[in-house]
């Protein structure tokens, strides 16, 4: 019951909140919608800790409460597949996941989420709508690498819900500095079926669609550039998958 994270947050009250979220995620993922997991086996087969999850975005909550319920349900030997009472009876809870401060302290359910593993960081390039230019806060680092030698680390390198934007350095710095796995993630669905948000549900019988791929293989010595190339290709966000250029 006492048990903490890196953070100084109690474990048990991640599993109340997660529970608490479990009969409505459910229930979006998998009766209003269709969902359409590959690879979640990968999830029973990297190491406990040092693994970064690198993803497209499409929505603020819903894709991420999606790889939570596929990591949950892959650990309790049912990969591939969103059932209820798997994931209500023993969630996974060594996961965090990198969100912008702004979007977390935005209202009453963002702060509730903030308690089931959020890093949240100051954006750089962006706050309340307006365009900006500051440095890195090095708490923000801190804080990823202190997560990633704990467990794992769900992180989105464009920032941003729209699609092929570039991505962001600062993803390429964690994996030079701290040498995690980097597994590559992809979504696909979500904007359709949810708000920008995902709370709210703008079509029903969408399928919801996660393709894990097998761990990048990095050099980490290469250049920042060129390790943030690959990461965009692997999550096929690069400018070369965008049929509309």
């Amino acid at each position: 019951m006492l048990e903490k994270n890196v953070f100084g947050q109690y474990i048990f009250l991640k599993k109340t909140i997660m529970r608490m979220a479990s009969p409505f995620t459910y229930i979006r993922f998998n009766v209003i919608n269709n969902n359409q997991i590959k690879g979640a086996e990968l999830f029973n087969e990297l190491a406990s800790k040092n693994v970064l999850f690198v993803s497209n975005h499409q929505t603020y909550f819903a894709d991420v409460a999606y790889m939570v319920h596929a990591m949950g349900n892959a650990r309790t030997g049912k990969p591939n597949q969103i059932t209820f009472w798997d994931f209500f009876l023993r969630p996974y809870t060594n996961f965090y996941y990198v969100a912008a401060a702004e979007t977390m302290n935005s209202g009453i359910i963002p702060k509730l989420f903030k308690l089931t593993g959020s890093i949240s960081i100051k954006r750089t390039w962006r706050e309340a709508g307006e365009d900006i230019k500051r440095e890195v806060d090095k708490n923000d680092t801190e804080s990823i690498e202190r997560a990633l030698k704990s467990g794992w680390v769900i992180t989105f390198p464009q920032g941003t819900t729209k699609p092929f934007v570039e991505g962001r350095k600062g993803t390429a710095h964690i994996i030079k500095n701290y040498k995690p796995i980097v597994v590559p993630i992809m979504v696909d669905g979500f904007r359709r079926a949810f708000d920008k948000k995902g709370l709210l549900i703008k079509k029903k019988g969408t399928t919801l669609k996660l393709t894990i791929k097998q761990p990048l293989d990095i050099d980490y010595n290469d250049s920042i550039e060129n390790i943030l190339e690959q990461v965009m290709d692997a999550i096929e966000q690069s400018p070369k998958f965008n049929k509309s250029i």
